[in-house]
């Protein structure tokens, strides 16, 4: 079962931060952690200014203030590795991810685990609108995470009852 969820950027100032602070907010009852990291980050950096004033406009809560490099601790479990889902904004950035760390497993891009095609459009360099739009986009894509993650515990409380589904 899924514990934590890793949200990956190139940088973890604009896309990245918004899926988590969509998710904490979105996801909260689910029980499962979610961060967010960049894998190209030099030096920590603020989150973007335009994203950040997207995500208060809608009033949601966030605590992440700067960059956060990934590291292989972040995306493992010394347990059962298997209980963190890594979902990246595009299918270059999950290949990046899976070379940086050969051994890591359930890393999908975030359309890809919601059963859609293509890559998250980062709207660096863009106006408020373009923002809005990026927003708009991950929490629908963030909503259907979460059914997914809601259809797989309910999958597997019904196995662990003996009930067959």
């Amino acid at each position: 079962m899924i514990e934590k969820i890793v949200f990956v950027c190139t940088e973890n100032t604009i896309v990245s931060p918004m899926a988590e602070a969509i998710f904490y907010n979105l996801g909260k009852e689910t029980g499962i952690n979610a961060i967010s990291r960049g894998t190209v980050v030099l030096f920590s950096e603020p989150v973007n200014p335009k994203a950040a004033t997207i995500i208060n406009n809608h009033n949601l809560s966030f605590d992440h203030p700067n960059s956060i490099q990934l590291k292989m601790r972040d995306i493992e479990n010394v347990e059962n590795q298997s209980t963190t889902l890594t979902l990246t904004m595009t299918a270059a950035l999950k290949k990046q991810v899976l070379e940086m760390f050969p051994e890591a497993s359930n890393v999908f891009t975030i359309k890809e685990y919601c059963g859609e095609a293509g890559d998250v459009k980062d709207p660096y360099g863009g106006t408020l609108v373009d923002f809005e739009e990026c927003y708009t986009e991950l929490v629908r894509l963030v909503k259907k995470a979460i059914y997914k993650l809601e259809e797989a515990r309910t999958h597997t409380n019904i196995n662990e009852e003996g009930t067959t589904s």
